[in-house]
């Protein structure tokens, strides 16, 4: 772990959504050097699935030797965002550093992404993160070691990182563009700077997103926090970069990336948004047994008769029931790659159900591409479908959600 060195003693961060995940660790990180914390978030009241409130992590703030100030904010609202940046001066006597950690996803497609939920993500993720900086950065031009430091990642316009989700990844790039402008406006007053994980974190989120077994491919919160406080310490010249957790650790001397990992030793799910070219990243996925997304099975893919995918949905058949289909209402296609490529459907909508090869007999609510011999793996227990989307071994079109409704099937089958 990187150590305090005590920089942050004195000086007040406002952090967004910071009650739970990364911006709590980042608060937690910042408390051990006796700093003040303004606890920026929605969470007054313990959420079923996500634990953590405001006032909760505002205590374990103040237990690490902080002071602590926790607020109900929606950074959607601007009367809120303006009142909490108010307390946070009256109570600390201003802010010297600004992180944008607050965030929305939804891994959707165009067809299948609510305009509520549009609006949510932009809302948040651009918005939230443009007008919290621009009311906090009044109060930054009066500090002698003023940061904003944007949780997003670098700017890279491969359309591999759109065709999936063009919604989240623009509000996500929205923060970033904050970076790259912010950064030029007040160059020599304030450092504007992006940071973004190698790998998945483990979350509460992503706990729900990746489903059990997620986090032994996750490395921990702890790594972003100390990624972030080797940034916020340094001089405000520092400014304009958009920087990978892994890579500004180990300027700082760490080596040790194992340390920072839920199950060291274990092989690790890449984050998003990383790649640097369309053939390195095929490169990357192939090397984790995934089907790049940007060279997609033909879509005049014959189905083979026999083999282990005409087993596979022998079995998918035998489970087959009006029940089933009653709490699933979604009909599928799988376009396979690989040893057994083909084209595959499950009917989940109509009757009793029913599953073969070839094309559905209407338009499929959901369409996963992927490798066959994931396919047989997912369909036995052995892969969960939100993981495979995660890490890149599925291509997901239609609702997310509907997907993960397969998880039920597959307890199923992977008991017979």
């Amino acid at each position: 772990m990187l150590p305090n060195g005590g920089k942050l003693a004195g000086r007040t961060l406002f952090i967004t959504g910071a009650s739970r995940g990364i911006g709590k660790a980042i608060a937690l990180k910042a408390a051990r050097d006796g700093a003040n914390v303004v606890i920026a978030a929605k969470t007054a009241q313990a959420h079923p699935k996500l634990p953590g409130t405001i006032y909760s992590a505002a205590q374990e703030v103040e237990n690490l030797g902080g002071k602590a100030l926790p607020c109900v904010v929606d950074i959607r609202d601007e009367r809120q965002v303006e009142d909490a940046v108010r307390k946070a001066v009256d109570k600390f006597g201003g802010i010297d550093v600004l992180v944008n950690n607050a965030s929305a996803i939804s891994l959707t497609g165009t067809l299948s992404t609510p305009m509520k939920k549009v609006d949510l993500m932009l809302g948040i993720n651009l918005r939230g993160t443009y007008m919290t900086s621009k009311m906090v950065i009044p109060h930054l031009l009066k500090s002698s070691s003023a940061h904003i430091l944007n949780l997003s990642p670098p700017l890279n316009l491969n359309p591999v990182w759109f065709k999936n989700h063009t919604a989240y990844t623009m509000a996500k790039y929205g923060m970033s563009m904050c970076v790259l402008g912010m950064a030029e406006e007040f160059r020599g007053q304030i450092a504007v700077n992006a940071l973004w994980p190698r790998t998945a974190i483990q979350t509460a989120a992503m706990d729900m997103l990746g489903g059990e077994g997620v986090a032994k491919q996750c490395r921990t919160a702890d790594i972003m926090a100390d990624a972030a406080y080797a940034v916020l310490t340094r001089p405000k010249t520092f400014t304009g970069h958009f920087l990978v957790d892994e890579d500004v650790l180990r300027e700082e001397g760490v080596r040790d990336m194992d340390q920072y990992a839920v199950q060291p030793g274990h092989p690790l799910l890449p984050d998003f948004f990383l790649d640097e070219t369309p053939e390195a990243l095929a490169q990357q996925m192939e090397q984790h047994g995934a089907t790049p997304a940007f060279k997609p099975p033909s879509a005049s893919a014959t189905s083979s008769p026999g083999g282990p995918i005409e087993s596979t949905f022998e079995v998918i058949r035998g489970v087959l029931n009006e029940d089933l289909v009653k709490s699933t209402k979604a009909l599928y296609r799988f376009d396979l790659s690989g040893e057994h490529a083909g084209v595959w459907f499950l009917d989940l909508k109509s009757g009793a159900g029913s599953a073969g090869p070839g094309q559905p007999h209407a338009e499929p609510d959901v369409v996963m591409t992927m490798d066959s011999a994931d396919f047989s793996k997912m369909f036995a227990g052995k892969l969960k479908p939100t993981m495979a989307f995660m890490s890149g071994k599925l291509r997901i079109a239609g609702d997310m959600t509907l997907a993960i409704k397969l998880e039920k099937m597959m307890g199923r089958m992977s008991k017979l």
